[in-house]
């Protein structure tokens, strides 16, 4: 995969880091996560010598564009943790880039400064239960003026990285003017942990998944007073800073997947080359031939689509590339939750057992199917940006009746 400048450099650098430095590790961090609720104490040894390598929030673009930045974040996404260590995490990265684009100065010195330097968590507190929050302008959750407070009222829940211990700050998108048009009726706050009233309900999991990342949860606002200067770019725009993070997320979550998709494709070579059934090995059935082969090429044609994705996002930006993003976010997803069953058939029991990575791969992928938009509303986007039809199909050039 060809890679601009650099960006070859970094990419060997970061693949030689994993190799040698995280993936030695991996066995003993399942071991501390299944045991521990937080980080293992390794991992801060790891960040500080990524770190002193000049592999730290490669990220941000006046590091590498999302073209270059692809292979790498692909590299992160073969285990579940490695990004971390590498700060370049969800969901603080896309908040990280929300908070570039449009906190103020001295948001961004209170907030934003310690994200980057690995000192703190965040999460970004969007979707609801009580409404249909996949069309984020139905978000009920209320923010009113009172002095010189926002006042925050509802619920929100699937808030990931709400349940980390090193959670500081939740944004918080809500309604600050009912009667504006539906895209114009939401602003965004951001909400200390430590704020009276912000009660951290439970943690989720999702399928029987719990996200040792970033943990999942259910967060309740009542009464909960922050000050006016928390607010998150202009009021009323809530609804597009949104969109300024969920673009690079959502690209992000699928440059991981196809990562996890090349450890499942390698682990089902290794399994059809060792077991044997009816006395023949299972690499030799047709079976397991073809659903290797349809793995790779799903594979190779998802990151096709990713990388023009992120040129895409790099040369246009997000209100061009938004339809490209939509097709991403359903063709990846889609991809990873076929490869993980496939993986989980030839694995048989130890697919679905905590022994390997294949019931969080397919749990993960399921899950961003509905996440940052479920592929209902992101292929009824993608259906509208198609031109209609130039004629009637009796009176259309292509159509030869009789002939």
């Amino acid at each position: 995969m060809k890679t601009s400048g650099g960006a070859s450099e970094l990419r060997a650098a970061v693949e030689t880091f994993f190799d040698e430095e995280i993936l030695p590790r991996h066995r003993e961090w399942v071991a501390h996560v299944a045991r521990h609720p937080g980080a293992p104490p390794f991992l801060a040894g790891l960040r500080a010598r990524a770190r002193e390598r000049g592999l730290w929030n490669l990220w941000q673009p006046d590091r590498l564009s999302n073209r270059d930045y692809a292979p790498i974040a692909e590299i992160m996404g073969r285990l579940p943790w490695a990004s971390e260590v590498f700060n370049g995490q969800a969901p603080d990265v896309p908040n990280m880039i929300m908070l570039q684009h449009a906190a103020t100065p001295a948001q961004k010195q209170r907030w934003l400064e310690p994200l980057l330097d690995g000192r703190i968590r965040s999460a970004f507190g969007m979707t609801e239960p009580d409404v249909a929050s996949a069309d984020a302008t139905n978000i009920a959750t209320s923010l009113r003026r009172d002095g010189g407070d926002w006042v925050v009222d509802g619920r929100k829940w699937y808030i990931t990285g709400g349940a980390h211990p090193d959670c500081a700050f939740v944004i918080v998108m809500g309604v600050s003017r009912p009667e504006a048009s539906r895209t114009g009726r939401h602003s965004c706050v951001i909400v200390p942990m430590d704020t009276p009233g912000l009660k951290v309900v439970r943690e989720l999991r999702f399928l029987g998944w719990e996200d040792s990342i970033a943990p999942i949860a259910e967060l309740e606002f009542r009464d909960v007073r922050v000050p006016l200067e928390n607010l998150l770019g202009e009021e009323g725009e809530g609804f597009a800073a949104a969109q300024v993070r969920l673009g690079p997320a959502r690209l992000h979550h699928c440059m991981r997947a196809i990562g996890t998709c090349e450890v499942l494709v390698e682990l089902m070579m290794a399994r059809a080359a060792e077991r044997t059934t009816f006395g023949r090995t299972l690499v030799d059935y047709d079976a397991t031939q073809h659903a290797v082969a349809r793995s790779r090429i799903e594979i190779e044609q998802a990151r096709l689509l990713v990388l023009r994705t992120a040129e895409r996002l790099d040369t246009d930006g997000h209100h061009a590339a938004w339809r490209d993003v939509s097709m991403v976010k359903v063709a990846v997803p889609e991809m990873a939750q076929r490869i993980a069953d496939r993986a989980l058939q030839l694995f048989g029991a130890m697919g679905g057992s905590d022994d390997a990575p294949i019931h969080r791969a397919f749990a993960v992928a399921r899950m961003l199917r509905i996440a940052d938009g479920p592929d209902e509303v992101h292929l009824r986007q993608i259906f509208r940006a198609e031109p209609p039809a130039r004629w009637r199909v009796a009176d259309s050039p292509y159509i030869t009746p009789g002939a």
